[in-house]
This record gives C-alpha cells, structure tokens and sequence, in this order.
C-alpha cells in the first residue's frame, strides 16, 4: 500500500493518531471527523495514499463506495450528502483522497452549497461530448 509519511491520514490509518474509528477493511478506513459540519460526520479514506482520486487504484474505490453506503445506513440520516474533492480550488484540505458522508438533519447543519449553473450551448455541449469520448477511446485502460 502507497503511504506518505507526512500525511495525516496515513498515520491516522497506521495508528500513530487517534481516531473514532467506524469501520476498517483492507483496503479502507472509516472514521468521525473531528471537525464535524453535523452530527455523526464521517471520513472514508482509502488505505492508499493518493491526493487526487483518478490515482487511486480501481481496487481501492470499488471497497469505497459499498463501504460509504453502509455507514451511511448505519448512521441512519435521512438526507445526507457524499462529498469527494480534488485539489485545492476543488476545496481538499488534505492531500489525500477522501470521501465525506455529511448528514443533513436540516436547512441549517451539514453541508451548504451554492450551484451557479452555466448555460452552454449546444455547440459547446457537442464539443466538450466529443473530447471527452475521444480521449476515453484513446486511453481504454482509464
């Protein structure tokens, strides 16, 4: 397994920090976040080091999300969202790869968002369609 030494998260896996632990398999670990936007907020980390998810190895994501699912269950929120970002602009705190289950209980807690739509043409939604279809062809392993 990928491991930095200098990352929060790897040694929160390794048992250098302590955490509230949910749940661990081999390939992932789950646990509350100490900075909580609502109650019973929670981490999912792959137990490989990674900043951005697309190097994540495939292995690793498809224990994630049956993972994510089943916390989300456990911890019973009727709303809730699972939040994933990649890079700094992309608002990652932490250079590696995690996924948040936020519960919403209501307006107020868990996470807020603004969505400021765009309105592309239908030229432009061809083009960006095309581009990305030729370099998903052009790179089959993706």
């Amino acid at each position: 397994m990928s491991s930095n030494a200098s990352c929060i998260f790897c040694k929160i896996i390794k048992g250098a920090i302590p955490s509230s632990k949910i749940l661990e398999t081999e390939l992932t670990y789950v646990f509350l976040d100490i900075n909580p936007i609502s109650k019973a907020h929670a981490l999912v980390i792959p137990k490989y080091h990674a900043q951005f998810m697309h190097e994540v190895p495939d292995e690793h994501l498809a224990d994630i999300l049956p993972i994510a699912k089943k916390v989300a269950t456990a911890i019973g929120a009727e709303n809730y969202n699972i939040l994933q970002n990649n890079g700094r602009l992309a608002h990652q705190a932490v250079d590696h790869v995690h996924f948040h289950i936020i519960p919403k209980p209501d307006a107020r807690q868990g996470l807020g968002i603004e969505w400021p739509q765009q309105s592309p043409s239908k030229e432009e939604l061809t083009e960006t369609l095309a581009a990305i279809k030729a370099k998903l062809e052009s790179h089959s392993t993706l």
